[in-house]
């Protein structure tokens, strides 16, 4: 009887213990919360008229995606700037691709991540879209940045889908600092521990965090953001409406939804004061913003 009074006392004091670990902790993200300052990203914003125009992997109907020439034809269309993917090497090398399998966009299959950088430079990139396009190579970032004009804002999404990691988010800070990108960039992804841990590796580094409605709950709701405290947010179009669009500003953040092609829904996002818009339609958008008077 003892025994079970003891073992009893003991669970309460654990579990008060753990109550107050939990509180201690929800009070501190709340204080970091509340005292947080966004970095308002006026860099990506600088050239643009009105809302900015990123081209969702270049300008996929005209190229075949996350490759330089779709890259640069989003551009010609005249998107400000463009939102690429990235995924690591197995050498560790960045490359611009969205999946981390490469058979969708390629005459190869494989994982990404269990390949050379010379074995996914050996892949026909461009076949799969058009003839036209043929010989067409999976660029690296490196190479990406090299190809655009120096003031073109970037949009550089880190692919993650687990809590581990193969150290792409410290590959990708060093990237960032050794060619001085501060003023170009921001990182963005779902997974808010890949943000953290970009935020880690460099505080400097702005960062977004992607979500949507058919994220589990967590993801969803957007839990993370007082956690990874992201400089914007990277809403799926039909989460977004005037209360949004308001709270997120009254943060101090920008709002940049994706991927938006139709004209009515352009209008609609425009209308509600969003910062940007991804699209595959660059042109599309271009000639809405200009029948709206870019508001």
């Amino acid at each position: 009887m003892r025994f079970a009074l003891g073992f009893l006392r003991l669970v309460g004091k654990l579990v008060l213990a753990l109550v107050a670990l939990v509180l201690i902790v929800a009070a501190v993200f709340a204080v970091r919360y509340r005292v947080w300052d966004p970095d308002p990203l006026d860099h990506l914003y600088a050239g643009a008229d009105g809302v900015l125009v990123l081209g969702h992997r270049g300008a996929p109907e005209v190229a075949p995606e996350n490759t330089i020439p779709s890259f640069l034809a989003a551009l010609a269309l005249g998107a400000d700037g463009v939102e690429l993917d990235v995924v690591m090497t197995a050498d560790g090398e960045l490359v611009v691709i969205h999946d981390f399998e490469v058979d969708r966009v390629t005459d190869g299959t494989g994982d990404v991540r269990e390949m050379s950088l010379e074995e996914v430079k050996a892949l026909d990139a461009g076949s799969w879209f058009s003839e036209a396009h043929a010989g067409t190579r999976i660029p690296t970032l490196g190479e990406v940045f090299d190809a655009l004009p120096p003031d073109v804002p970037v949009n550089i999404e880190i692919k993650s889908v687990s809590l581990g990691t193969d150290g792409i988010e410290k590959v990708l800070a060093a990237f960032v600092a050794e060619r001085d990108l501060y003023d170009r960039i921001v990182v963005s992804s779902f997974n808010p521990i890949t943000l953290w841990r970009v935020k880690r590796a460099d505080a400097d580094i702005p960062t977004a965090l992607l979500y949507a409605p058919d994220l589990p709950t967590y993801l969803a709701e957007g839990w993370g953001i007082p956690i990874v405290l992201p400089d914007a947010l990277h809403p799926e179009k039909s989460m977004v409406d005037a209360a949004y669009v308001e709270e997120t500003h009254r943060r101090g953040q920008r709002v940049n939804v994706w991927t938006v092609n139709d004209p009515a829904e352009m209008e609609r996002l425009i209308e509600l004061g969003v910062d940007g818009i991804i699209t595959d339609r660059p042109d599309l958008l271009r000639d809405v913003l200009a029948e709206t008077g870019g508001k």
